[in-house]
């Protein structure tokens, strides 16, 4: 059973939080997009940079954090633009808020060859939801500023397991293959590819929570 890591030192966060911030604001768009065409900014605040030790679960940003967090996102969002106009260029900029696996949340831009790229990046829901935007604080004005498209976050599994002979050892092989079986016993759709790629002939997707996708 995971235990659910205690959040110690708020001030030390926030001021980590200013400085993710002004790390992002003073990216030089036109000089990343030249190169790579697209470019995001992902929360990564300790410990919400994707990386745990042990066996812990860390709890999603809440209160003044992760308000601070959102403010971010949209100080960045609001640079971004700003750059991006002066490109005359099309451009996607969005913020993906995530719920409620909040601290996944970013700003994400693309230009040029990869300006649909994320397109489908998500599956679009199908009811008619409205963002919350009284669990945000003061940024909840911000929230309300913008549009946004309410989509599903999810989890992909391909049916490869392999042959025992690709593990360490047979209770790896037999581990990979009861861990699948038990996921598929779970809600979820199922993708059937047209084109095998090797043994991989389709792909499980689990919800794992809403992605909420906002612009101007």
């Amino acid at each position: 059973m995971q235990k659910t890591k205690k959040i110690r030192g708020h001030k030390r966060r926030l001021k980590q939080i200013e400085y993710w911030k002004q790390f992002h604001l003073s990216t030089n768009l036109n000089e990343i997009l030249y190169k790579w065409q697209d470019h995001y900014a992902k929360i990564r605040i300790y410990p919400w940079n994707g990386f745990t030790t042990g066996n812990s679960h860390v709890p999603e940003p809440r209160g003044k954090t992760r308000e601070a967090m959102l403010n971010g996102l949209f100080d960045i969002y609001e640079n971004w633009k700003m750059q991006l106009d002066k490109m005359g260029e099309p451009y996607y900029l969005k913020i993906w808020l995530y719920e409620p696996n909040f601290s996944k949340s970013e700003v994400v831009c693309a230009i040029r060859d990869k300006l649909h790229k994320y397109d489908n990046t998500f599956l679009e829901a199908e009811n008619n939801a409205v963002l919350k935007t009284e669990p945000y604080g003061s940024a909840r004005f911000k929230i309300e500023a913008m549009e946004w498209e309410h989509n599903i976050e999810e989890e992909h599994h391909t049916n490869f397991v392999g042959e025992p002979g690709d593990y360490a050892s047979l209770d790896d092989f037999n581990a990979s293959r009861q861990f699948l079986k038990q996921m598929l016993k779970k809600p979820h759709r199922t993708t059937i590819y047209e084109e095998p790629i090797g043994d991989i002939t389709e792909f499980y997707s689990f919800k794992r929570g809403n992605v909420w996708i906002g612009g101007d």
